[in-house]
């Protein structure tokens, strides 16, 4: 017995909240009291007071947070307004909870602001005016008051009217010189609110009196200290979650700017703006859209000053204030130097948004007087001022720093980029004609500003060039002014597309001297050597085409395939260049320049007919001359270990060998064979053991050869090892030079949508797309792909702008229609397939053309408009696609998918009228249930487009109606839901009856739906219908539209019911059965103690231990039940009483086996 004492353990009582322990703490304390020590006892009894007060505010603080919340959830439930005596008790409670501020804060009366905000004016009148009557009255002692205040009055203003002020506060008005006083309050948080309060009401008041104001009136306020807390207030608002006021000045501003004619006045009020500094740096942005309407005297005023103060910066006349953190911060002044490297750098990020803003109104001259001014204080310094150069006439008063110079030198070639993209600016012949990037004369900008670097260049006793240009650079550059020259006097017309686009690119390429002078010469000579080879390539085709030889090739070929050449180089420079270049050159292409882009993505030409690698010959060349290098060195070191004793190095290069290798081939292996032997190393059967070995200088022989064979094999080796780098280089470069190009194809799609190039891209993206589909999964090889899926969705598929000139192509188009579905039938992988059945419905786009001239989003299409197919061959499409829609209905394993003849028939609803007979047929003759199912899915979409339903006549419809009628019937017969498959096929067949049941119904429509209703009625024979389910569901959604409701479960609770009762009489008759000894015994057994084991032979004979007969007995004297045991076991669950019976087998099983064990 001490035995199974010992081994029968009860799983020890764990206490994992502390529940026990400070229950036990607690009791401790009453027994300290009763000691008889008098320090013991004092020291008690103040610890339970601490502990009852400790209790007191977690009870307090559990009570507010409770009563919040549910005031909380009635005021979110929208539901509160529509009772005004709960929304006043509410009211009340949040009154009473603000008091409890350590715990919620401001949360009660924010909730009150919230409930407020959405009462009714009478409400507000009748029921809440009184309650908050005593909040209204100290409005001016909190903010939090005054809020609630300010929302009446904003919300109320006919309530709370002057009379009524007066009674509350005994003002008329809110904020009076009385009242001013009464806004300093002690807490230091609650002034901070109310002087934010009232600075959002002097800059509004700012705001609204500029118009009103004359310029001595606006200079004073736009210095004055408002002005101060505005930039205060600007610099603060850029953290998150920070009201910001900017908007509203800046709307303030745009409006005087936009009513003021007093050029005067708009020329302060930008200078006051510009002033407010902070520590040097301007706190209104550069990009500051207010300018948009200065005029143009003013502007130009403004720029001159704006010159003057990057030359000559007078910070003292700023307003310039520093925050609180950066007076605590800077134990000493700012340099001046730092704040005049600050207000310089916003001072050319305006200048440069003037320039590129083309919404500002501006002159060409001032124009240019900034486009040189910025230039040359980002690349020259003065030495002595000429009148020739005014920018040299302005002396600095301060040096410009290095990183000031970076910063200008960047925002000069983004200003670049925007002269290269602005229209003509006046009302000028080129201004009508929209051309970019030139003078209302025609000539470049950007030539213009070349001009005036060469300018400075000549000038050098007056200017000195920050980068000093070397004799070899400075040659470049005036040779390629020299080819610009020739181009300009080449050109007919002096704003011809070819002029501009040579110009252009040269001149483009020549600028970026100043920034990165070595790359610049380095990409001008390239630039010079690819504009030869593609103009003798372009003569070579035309040769080999049999026209006269005589004849040059077109100027955008010739263009196209120099910025081929320069994308083959990885230089961010030439990217940029290239990018600019072809974006101007966009709507000359041909289709022959096309073409050359094309080859390069073509996955099926190789490297030489694509012309990717045209730069590879120099690489080639300095790698054979490092090839040439490293082997002049390991012969020089092979000829100094020959004289030395080379065993060791020999054994040390053929374990390197052999590690870097894969293995010793075989050649390798007879070489080796036939020097051991020649030296006659090589031991042979023939030999006998005392043969001697070899002397030294055959050994010292051996070592040379094998030293030799060893260093050759290892070359070797490292020459596959070369090889491989150098093909996974070439092809990491090839494919980034193709993300370039199609960079290019992205921008030509961009511009060009509607031009008839782009049909012939259609194909070649295409296969770009499959064979990255199939090719390697690297990160490159993804992002390629992903960039070129997207160009042709977005880009292509669905551009809002498409070919619409497709004379003479019809046959063209129709033939590619033919050839993209019957490509996207025989594919393996439904996304490839997708793409391919997206490009048919692109084609079958641009032949159907514009239908009509509104836009069939606003206006509903007629039936006449619908019919119009343009110059759609509808027989031979619909043949197509029945074809396609058939072989998706009949093969098992059909690439095509459902959801794309849905959005073919949503475009196109007269090839749905035609095809719905294909689609209704496979809604039984579906080779498997999923093809069954879409089937179904087909029809309801068209069933549910109004496009179809005009099309079609009353009694096509109603044909229509009654043979899917029919076929939905027939599917339903003897169907089993035996799988997933056959249960999605049946809810996609039932959506499709309740359309069309409820269509009939509600349309009369004379369609026989008796035998589908019989067949419905068939499927819940036997009751199986009727869980719950998506299935179920939409089954007696289908069956109320008959007229047939889902009967109520409650047979299926009685019969669950006498399960139980059953389940119950059986463990009742099982208890009765113990001896009346046991059940007495259990009943004396002591409860279980913390941190004791309970014996095994506590346990009953059924499995029961003390503890549960104790229990149970504990319910039955509670509840006095009359029936015994029973009818407690009868009130319990029946997953309750299934896990007791569980528990209570598996501890019989376990008593029986310790008493075994304890025999």
């Amino acid at each position: 017995m001490g035995e199974i004492e010992v081994s029968t353990v009860r799983p020890k009582v764990t206490d994992a909240k502390g529940i026990l322990k400070q229950n036990r703490q607690f009791l401790d304390y009453f027994w300290d009291i009763a000691k008889p020590e008098r320090e013991i006892r004092l020291k008690a009894i103040e610890d339970l007071i601490e502990h009852l007060k400790q209790s007191e505010k977690k009870f307090i603080r559990n009570a507010a947070f409770g009563n919040f919340f549910a005031v909380l959830a009635l005021s979110q439930s929208t539901r509160l307004h529509k009772e005004p005596q709960v929304m006043l008790e509410c009211v009340r409670l949040l009154q009473s909870l603000s008091h409890y501020r350590e715990h919620l804060r401001d949360l009660p009366r924010k909730t009150m602001v919230d409930i407020l905000s959405e009462t009714s004016k009478e409400v507000f009148e009748e029921v809440l005016l009184s309650a908050l009557q005593s909040d209204l009255t100290s409005a001016l002692n909190t903010p939090e008051q005054l809020e609630l205040l300010l929302v009446a009055l904003q919300k109320f203003p006919s309530v709370l009217k002057p009379k009524k002020l007066k009674k509350l506060l005994g003002t008329t008005a809110v904020i009076t010189k009385e009242n001013m006083p009464k806004y300093e309050y002690d807490d230091q948080n609650t002034s901070f609110s109310l002087s934010l309060f009232i600075s959002y009401l002097s800059f509004r008041l700012l705001g609204a009196s500029l118009p009103l104001l004359s310029v001595a009136q606006l200079e004073f306020v736009l210095s004055a200290d408002v002005m101060t807390h505005y930039g205060q207030h600007m610099l603060s608002a850029q953290l998150a979650d920070r009201f910001k006021f900017a908007p509203e000045m800046e709307k303030y501003v745009s409006e005087f700017m936009r009513g003021c004619v007093d050029a005067n006045k708009q020329l302060v009020v930008a200078l006051g703006f510009t002033q407010l500094t902070n520590q040097g740096y301007p706190v209104v942005p550069s990009c500051w859209k207010d300018l948009e309407h200065m005029d143009l005297s003013a502007l130009q005023k403004y720029v001159e000053w704006l010159m003057e103060g990057f030359c000559k910066p007078q910070l003292e006349k700023c307003l310039d204030f520093s925050t609180r953190r950066q007076k605590g911060n800077q134990e000493t002044e700012v340099e001046s130097d730092s704040c005049v490297a600050r207000f310089r750098k916003w001072i050319i990020l305006r200048l440069t948004f003037i320039v590129e803003n083309h919404q500002i109104k501006k002159r060409e001259d001032l124009v240019m007087k900034m486009a040189r001014f910025i230039f040359f204080h980002a690349f020259f310094d003065v030495k002595k001022p000429t009148p020739e150069i005014p920018e040299t006439t302005q002396a600095l008063s301060v040096p410009i720093d290095q990183q000031t110079r970076a910063s200008i030198s960047s925002a000069f070639y983004g200003l670049l980029q925007g002269l290269n993209t602005m229209a003509v600016l006046g009302d000028s012949a080129e201004a009508e004609r929209r051309i970019l990037g030139v003078k209302a004369d025609g000539s470049m900008w950007i030539y213009c500003v070349v001009q005036y670097a060469t300018t400075l260049l000549n000038q050098s006793k007056h200017v000195q060039s920050v980068q000093t240009l070397s004799p070899e650079q400075r040659r470049v550059w005036d040779s390629m002014l020299e080819t610009v020259e020739a181009l300009r006097k080449k050109a007919k017309k002096p704003s011809s597309p070819e002029h501009s686009a040579f110009q252009h690119l040269f001149l483009l390429v020549g600028i970026q001297m100043f920034k990165a002078p070595e790359e610049s010469l380095e990409l001008l000579n390239d630039l010079r050597t690819c504009m030869e080879k593609a103009q003798a390539k372009k003569l070579k085709k035309k040769k080999a085409n049999g026209k006269g030889s005589d004849e040059e090739p077109l100027w955008v070929e010739v263009v196209v395939e120099i910025l081929l050449s320069l994308l083959s180089q990885p230089s961010r420079l030439t990217r940029g260049v290239c990018k600019a270049v072809f974006s101007r050159i966009c709507p000359h292409l041909t289709q022959e320049a096309l073409s050359s882009i094309l080859n390069v993505l073509d996955p099926n030409k190789d490297e030489d007919e694509s012309g990717v690698m045209v730069t590879d010959e120099k690489e080639k060349k300095k790698k054979h001359k490092e090839e040439e290098e490293r082997d002049e060195e390991e012969d020089d070191d092979v000829e100094d270990e020959e004289g030395s004793d080379s065993s060791s190095s020999s054994s040390e290069d053929d374990d390197e060998a052999m590690e870097e290798g894969e293995g010793v081939d075989q050649n390798f292996r007879l070489d080796l064979m036939k020097v051991l032997q020649g030296q006659n190393a090589l031991a042979t059967e023939e030999d006998g053991s005392d043969e001697e070995e070899l002397d030294d200088v055959a050994m010292m022989k051996l070592d040379g050869s094998l030293s030799a064979l060893f260093l050759e094999q290892k070359k070797k080796i490292q020459a596959k090892k070369d090889e491989k780098d150098r093909l996974r280089k070439e092809k990491v470069l090839v494919r980034d030079f193709k993300i370039k190009v199609l960079d290019m194809v992205e921008m030509f799609l961009s511009k060009q949508g509607s031009s008839a190039l782009v049909l012939g891209m259609v194909e070649p993206l295409l296969s770009v797309i499959e064979n990255g589909m199939s090719s390697e999964t690297s990160q490159q090889e993804q992002d390629f792909l992903r960039k070129a899926a997207d160009i042709f969705r977005n880009r292509l598929c669905r551009a809002k702008y498409y070919c619409r000139e497709i004379d003479g192509r019809e046959a063209e188009l129709h033939d590619m229609l033919e050839r993209l579905i019957g490509r996207a039938q025989k594919l393996t992988d439904s996304s490839v397939s997708l793409y391919y059945f997206s490009a048919a419905l692109y084609v079958l786009k641009v032949l159907r053309g514009v239908v009509s001239e509104q836009d069939s989003a606003n206006a509903p299409s007629t039936p006449s408009e619908l019919r119009l197919m343009g110059k759609v061959d509808v027989e031979r499409v619909t043949t197509c696609f029945r074809n396609a829609l058939t072989s998706f209905m009949t093969k098992r394993k059909s690439p095509l998918t459902g959801a794309m003849f849905i959005d073919l028939f949503s475009r196109f609803p007269v090839l749905c009228v035609n095809l719905l007979d294909t689609a209704v047929e496979n809604i039984t003759a579906g080779v498997r249930e999923h093809q069954q199912g879409q089937a179904c899915v087909v029809a309801l979409r068209a069933l549910q487009s109004k496009d179809v339903k005009n099309l079609m006549s009353d009694a096509q419809r109603t044909e229509l109606h009654q043979k899917i009628v029919d076929q939905l019937a027939k599917s339903f017969e003897d169907v089993e839901c035996k799988n997933k498959t056959v249960r999605e096929k049946i809810v996609k067949a039932l959506e499709l009856c309740q359309h069309l049941v409820r269509t009939v119904h509600s349309q009369k429509m004379q369609v026989n739906l008796e035998l589908l209703q019989k067949v419905l009625k068939s499927m819940n024979a036997e009751g199986s219908l009727q869980k719950p389910g998506q299935l179920e569901d939409t089954y007696w959604s289908v069956m109320k539209l008959f007229g047939i409701l889902k009967p109520k479960m409650e047979k299926v609770k009685k019969v669950v019911e006498a399960e139980q009762t059953e389940e119950t009489t059986k463990k009742k008759k099982k208890k009765g059965f113990l001896p009346e000894t046991k059940k007495r015994k259990n009943r004396k057994k002591p409860t279980v103690l913390e941190g004791k084991e309970t014996p095994a032979s506590t346990e009953t004979a059924g499995g029961a231990s003390g503890e549960e007969g104790k229990k149970k007995n504990k319910k039955k004297n509670k509840r006095k039940p009359q029936g015994g045991e029973g009818e407690e076991t009868r009130n319990q669950p029946a997953t309750k009483k299934a896990k007791t019976q569980q528990q209570q087998q598996k501890k019989k099983k376990k008593g029986g086996q310790q008493e075994v064990d304890g025999k």
